[in-house]
């Protein structure tokens, strides 16, 4: 599973005009078609951005891992979010691909004051439809 399946109700979700930012580990490894969008106009809503450059990013690349603190991880993922904001203002919510990144999403929610997205949304979500 992906949270990456959120993606195209979340555009759904935002207004024509929105625009949402997938963050991910590796912009660069990052294919077009992880994100199930065809059409070009909504493709052209959805803004790519990675933590490739940041230290969470650096030490999980290592052998074997190296423990990344949660405030490294956090500016990491902020200055990423900072980056796309400042070049694509229309940016209404945020969807991390990263499972490494769910633990400052709440502390995302708050710099940002946006809706934040990840892993755990779309697995509370299919949670709560079996219970």
């Amino acid at each position: 599973m992906s949270s990456l399946l959120l993606v195209p109700a979340l555009l759904r979700q935002l207004s024509p005009a929105a625009k949402l930012a997938v963050v991910t580990s590796d912009s660069k490894q990052f294919r077009e078609d992880l994100l199930g969008i065809s059409h070009p106009d909504e493709r052209a809503r959805i803004v790519i951005g990675g933590i490739e450059d940041g230290v969470f990013y650096q030490n999980v690349m290592k052998s074997p891992p190296v423990p990344t603190d949660a405030a490294e991880i956090e500016k990491d993922v902020a200055a990423c979010v900072a980056r796309l904001r400042a070049a694509n203002p229309e940016i209404a919510a945020l969807l991390i691909t990263c499972t490494g990144l769910p633990m400052v999403i709440p502390a995302i929610r708050r710099i940002t004051g946006l809706p934040v997205y990840d892993i755990t949304t779309l697995c509370r979500s299919t949670l709560s439809s079996l219970a």
